[in-house]
Parts: structure tokens; sequence; C-alpha cells
């Protein structure tokens, strides 16, 4: 539908200076000769629409109806606006600020929505160009001009009004959803888990389904207020689906849905950026047993020490979360295990200590141990026998080689110990290395 431009290179030039009454009545007339077609000229605007921009429908089964009643709307009340006709009662900015406020509901990008404007703009421009065409007596070509220039001018007032309330609601949105959403993380770390109602509805505000694996991720904030995790999202977009996150109560934590039933490329994936410790842990039963998952992470976190990976899966750490649990029973076991070795001098107790978290972490080999240590292996005999002795436990009865573990758990000699036998496996450290690690 051809249509004149209007600029330079048309022929026509801006009109500047005030118009008289006839030539406003003029272009009036003009504008009202076109209301009887006002229904047709809306329906067409919104057939180019759909064709245009498809992605409208993805708002609704309901979108066409919506957006021809919308469209028929600001068609009359614009051309009653133009025309001088409109009612005393009608009010085009709250139309706009309306549709703005509906189309921000209905997910409709903003793009589309300026552009529906602009499409409605050119064709009631197009129909008077035509009218005119019909009829050049309707409208001289110098008032045209100024009809189109002041129909433009409208154009951006209108835009103006319906982007503020567009954002204003999308605010408000995000408003309430970031709420809600804070306000279901809350119930779930409280253990609202066990309300099936509570479920159904954490999962839609998160936009989860039953088939989502779930785990919870926990890490304490720094002692200035910092949280370990400064774009968690970010951190774990690649190895998850979904995550939501808060911080409450001195601690950042997250709802995750990991890509895998595996936590460790999480637990990577958070480690590379963590500047705390961080705890993971899986929710077997989904959001149901999301609190328990949460309190699992968070004992997680607190085992972890300056010179651990940042992040940690819990399970991985359960050797260490049973012995920090509860300082009395640690304390306890540690004395249980390792008998009159508890009293021994600091140096000689480092040294069986020592060689005893590298026998345990071998194995039991001592001619491995031996490597690691340093040292010939009848030595890592010999002390294994001051241990036994000392003791009155044998590494090679089960029940006594765990309460050994964990007495090094809570000692620290086992982590050093189990980094050496890593390290080595990865070909990163020798002999020599490993024992003045362990030293440390």
């Amino acid at each position: 539908m051809a249509s004149p431009s209007i600029g330079r290179g048309s022929g026509l030039h801006p009109v500047r200076g005030r118009l008289s009454t006839e030539e406003r009545a003029a272009i009036q007339r003009a504008w009202a000769a076109l209301i009887p077609e006002a229904d047709a000229i809306a329906d067409s605007i919104t057939l180019a629409l759909f064709e245009q921009d498809p992605d409208y429908l993805q708002a609704g089964s309901d979108i066409t109806a919506v957006v021809r009643r919308s469209t028929r709307e600001h068609i009359r009340l614009g051309l009653r606006k133009l025309s001088g006709t409109q009612h005393g009662s009608e009010d085009n900015t709250e139309v706009w600020r309306r549709t703005g406020r509906e189309r921000a509901r209905q997910g409709i990008p903003m793009e589309l929505v300026l552009k529906a404007y602009t499409l409605g703009s050119r064709t009631l421009w197009e129909e008077l160009v035509n009218a005119r065409g019909a009829n050049p007596g309707l409208l001289e070509p110098r008032l045209l001009l100024v009809a189109g220039q002041r129909l433009w001018h409208a154009l951006d007032a209108q835009n103006t009004i319906l982007v503020d309330s567009y954002r204003r609601e999308t605010a408000r949105m995000q408003q309430r959803d970031v709420t809600k959403i804070l306000a279901v993380l809350d119930g779930l770390r409280d253990g609202r888990g066990a309300d099936p109602a509570f479920v159904v509805d954490a999962r839609n505000t998160l936009g989860l389904t039953t088939q989502h694996r779930v785990a919870c991720v926990v890490g304490p904030l720094s002692e200035r207020g910092d949280p370990p995790l400064t774009s968690p999202e970010d951190a774990v977009d690649g190895v998850t689906s979904l995550s939501h996150w808060h911080i409450r109560d001195g601690v950042q934590f997250g709802v995750v849905c990991p890509a895998k039933t595996d936590l460790a490329p999480v637990a990577e994936a958070l480690a590379a950026r963590a500047v705390g410790p961080v705890g993971i842990a899986a929710s077997a039963d989904g959001l149901v047993s999301f609190a328990a998952a949460y309190r699992a992470a968070a004992r997680a976190a607190a085992t972890i020490g300056a010179g651990d990976t940042p992040a940690a899966v819990a399970t991985d750490r359960l050797p260490h979360i049973v012995m920090s649990a509860d300082d009395e029973i640690s304390d306890l076991v540690v004395s249980h295990a390792l008998g009159s070795l508890n009293g021994h001098p600091p140096a000689q107790r480092e040294v069986l200590l020592r060689t005893l978290a590298h026998v345990l972490a071998t194995d039991g080999s001592p001619t491995n141990a031996a490597k690691l240590l340093y040292c010939h292996r009848n030595t890592v005999i010999y002390r294994l026998h001051q241990v036994e002795e000392l003791t009155g436990r044998s590494i090679t009865a089960p029940d006594d080689r765990l309460l050994l573990t964990l007495a090094l758990v809570r000692s620290g000699h086992w982590a050093d110990a189990v980094a050496g036998v890593a390290a080595t496996h990865a070909g990163n450290v020798t002999p020599e290395s490993s024992t003045a690690t362990s030293a440390r």
C-alpha cells in the first residue's frame, strides 16, 4: 500500500506555526471520514500483526481474540481523538497504560508491542492517504502532511506511556515472583516438604516437575557478610537445568536441578567460583526431602577447611560430617580408638598417626605407605606394631579399622594422607613432597 513519505526528498516539508481553526477542522473531518471503517481497519492491522509476528500466538490460545478486541478499541478511540469527536469520558492514555500492563502479564515482548503500535499508526496514515486519493478534495496536500506529522507525534506519546506501564508491571510481577520463590525456599528449608499441598505449589512456583532431580547447595556467609558464591546461577548454568537461590540467617542456599545423578560436575562448577565453603547434597525424594538435604549440605560445608577444595558433595565428606556433628561424641571416638597412644608424647604421636593414616589410605599396604612417607617398609611395619600395641587395635579388624579411620579424620591426618595418595596417582607428587605435605 503506497504512501507519500514525510521529510526530505518528498517535496513536502514540516509545517511550522499554528494552524487556523479552519485548517484544524479540515484535518479532523478527514480523519472522521475513516470512522465508519474503523473496525475493518483494525482487523486488517490484527491480521498483518499475526502474519508478521507469529510469536504473538505463544501468549495463549485466546490471544488472537484479545488482540483483535484491543486493536479495535485503539483504532476507534484514536480516530475519535484525531477527528475531535471523542467522548468526554474517554481516556486514550488509560487504554495505553492498560495495554502495557496486559501485554506484560501475557509475556509478549515489549518490542513486539511497540511494533504493533507502529503498524497501527502506519496503517491509519496509509488509509488517510488512500481516502484522499479517492477524494482529492478531502484534504489539501499541505494539511495531509500535517495530519501525518501529528499522527507520528501521537505515536511517540503512546509509546512512552505504554513502555512505562509495561516496565512497571514487569517490575511488579518480578517482585511478586521473587517474593514467592523466596517464601517457597524458606518453607522447604524449614521442612514444609512434608506437606503435599505445599510441594505442589512449590513445584509450580519454582518451575519444577516430578521428573526433575533435586539437590541443595549451602554455604555460610563470610564474617563480612559476603556470600560464598557471587553469581550462583551462572556457576551452575552448564550442569543444571534450573536453580533458585536465597540468603537467609547468614547462609546462602539454593535448589538446583542437576543434569546428572552424579553431583561431582556441580561441585566442580561451584568450586571454580566459590570464595568460601559450599556443601552439596542430593534430595532423594525431590522437594519432599529438601530439608534433610539442606542439613547434610550445611554439615558438609562446615567440614571444609582452608586447604580443601571449596565445594564438596556431602556423601564425599561423610566421615568428616560424622566426626563434626558432636564434639563430645567425636572426642569419645578418638579417645576410645587411640587408647594410650592419645597420651603419647606429641612428636612421637604425630609420626605414628601419620604413618597409620598413610597405611590405611593405601588399603593397608606398608610398601605403598613407605613410598609416600619416603622411608623403609620395615620402618612402617615397626611403627604399625607400636600403634597396635598402644591402641590395642588391629588394622585388619573391620571395626578397629573404622574407629581408627574416624579418629584420623578428626585429627586431620586422614585428609593429608588421602591427598598424598591422590596426588601420587595423578603423577603430581614425589614421595619426598608427599612426606613434606603430610608433615605440614
